[in-house]
């Protein structure tokens, strides 16, 4: 009785061993690419939300004047040969829910096991710079610019990178890094949070902010911040108020540091950068 059961056992592992040994084979050897371009465009209110969901690919959105969101949506196949590439194309589908107040897009998940085969969705996104912007990613960075409206974002392998932003900010991953650039502050919180990577904030000259910041393994920088009064300090955790306080600003990650700074900093740098790189 006992060898039966083993045998079975044995007849029910082998399979599992191939498709095992058939993923790790495929995986390294899908040179063949199919691409094809997605694009719509949506009417939008006036602080409308845009709701993004992917699974494996960039999301870019860029504020613009005007109330139309205007999508480009780059499909990618890859497959150990063209004709396995081309036929994953097809199957990539961008689910569509629209109303005059929202535009909400997610990358469908494809049903069963993909041997041989991979696939992502780069989003590129020109939208009304005071929408709500809401954006979930699984693989990929998101890279946000000049928005006025609140936004939050999320990636779990890849960074979170916001430039020009002036509405309240929840910006968050997972392996990646958060770095976000305001222009201006205002009531709305802005909370940024990673759990392997750094942080860097850029605050406007003058701001007026409630600060925190904590981190488990790495340091915390806000050296270059003149008018910080510090109430708590620590190698791990640091509370402040900057220019007598105002806007709540949590900043936190487990491994990697946290650089709080001001835009004359970063603008001082920037420049210095793009010198060397003209020698």
């Amino acid at each position: 009785m006992e060898s039966c059961v083993s045998r079975r056992i044995g007849v029910l592992l082998l399979p599992l061993g191939v498709l095992l040994a058939g993923c790790d084979l495929s995986l390294g050897h899908l040179t063949a690419r199919a691409t094809d371009e997605w694009s719509r465009s949506y009417p939008l209110e006036a602080g409308g939300e845009i709701r993004i969901v992917n699974t494996n690919g960039k999301i870019e959105i860029e504020g613009t004047d005007g109330s139309t969101v205007e999508v480009k949506a780059e499909k990618i196949a890859r497959g150990a040969t063209d004709t396995a590439a081309r036929e994953l194309l097809p199957r990539i589908v961008i689910k569509e829910d629209i109303k005059p107040d929202r535009v909400s897009l997610e990358t469908e998940r494809m049903s069963g096991i993909m041997i041989g085969a991979a696939f992502e969705v780069r989003y590129h996104v020109r939208a009304p710079k005071n929408a709500v912007v809401n954006i979930t990613n699984t693989n990929g960075q998101v890279a946000l610019a000049a928005l006025t409206g609140k936004v939050k974002a999320q990636t779990t392998n890849g960074g979170v990178n916001g430039r020009n932003l002036t509405g309240g900010v929840d910006a968050r991953s997972t392996n990646g890094g958060v770095t976000i650039d305001m222009a201006s502050i205002g009531p709305d919180s802005i909370s940024l949070r990673t759990t392997n990577g750094g942080v860097t904030l850029t605050l406007p000259d003058g701001a007026k902010a409630n600060l925190t910041a904590s981190c488990t393994n790495g340091g915390i920088n806000v050296s270059a911040l003149d008018n910080l009064e510090i109430s708590e300090q620590s190698r791990r955790r640091l509370e402040g108020r900057l220019n007598g306080g105002g806007t709540a600003i949590e900043v936190r990650t487990t491994n990697g540091g946290i650089r709080v700074r001001p835009r004359t900093q970063a603008e001082a740098t920037r420049t210095t950068e793009a010198e060397k790189s003209d020698r």
